[in-house]
């Protein structure tokens, strides 16, 4: 059983605090219009937590520096693509003689190899798979449809051939809310980076 005694005294108790020098800390104050003491000024300095990164993370961490450093580089060629196709659509959209459609191909074909030929031999096949998922975000076709559209079956066929020995597709689609979601987010970055 426990017994519990209030003592009440005719006095009121004066106790002495003594405040040491670490007991507060100096901040600035600020007055409200409702007279309230807000604290501001002289926060103190953040607190820096450094952990080893499980190998998991660090393979994640991995992916997305290769995946933004391939966006960084194929964003513009994706861009240029995309505007040298709507050239193209606008010169060819009252031409119905197939002769003619073929040299205003041609022409653009050949400005465009002598200015990107050298750059886009030197993409890994990574940047290379990137850059086409790019042009379809950009264009709204892949790159097999853009191929079969201005240079014909055939070649379409045949370069596909040639993009699955190295292990890639020219059918590849861009899905913005699903898989690609990273790269969408890069994207975004690279546009506010490059000004598009």
């Amino acid at each position: 059983m426990v017994i519990l005694l209030l003592f009440i005294s005719a006095k009121p108790a004066t106790a002495q605090f003594t405040l040491g020098k670490y007991d507060t800390i100096r901040v600035g104050v600020t007055l409200t219009d409702s007279g309230l003491k807000v604290p501001t000024g002289n926060e103190l300095p953040p607190i820096y937590l450094y952990a080893r990164a499980s190998a998991q993370m660090r393979k994640r961490y991995a992916e997305w520096t290769r995946l933004r450093n391939a966006v960084y580089i194929t964003y513009p060629y994706a861009k240029t693509a995309s505007a040298v196709m709507l050239q193209i659509n606008r010169e060819l959209a009252g031409v119905t003689n197939s002769k003619r459609r073929k040299a205003i191909i041609k022409s653009h074909e050949k400005e465009l190899r002598a200015k990107f030929t050298s750059k886009l031999r030197n993409l890994s096949i990574y940047q290379g798979t990137v850059l086409m998922k790019l042009i379809y975000r950009e264009t709204g076709n892949s790159c097999y449809e853009i191929i079969d559209e201005y240079k014909g079956d055939f070649s379409a066929i045949v370069d596909q051939g040639v993009a699955r020995l190295f292990g890639t597709s020219l059918k590849q689609t861009y899905n913005p809310n699903g898989e690609d979601r990273a790269m969408e987010q890069i994207v975004r970055e690279v546009q506010q980076y490059y000004g598009y």
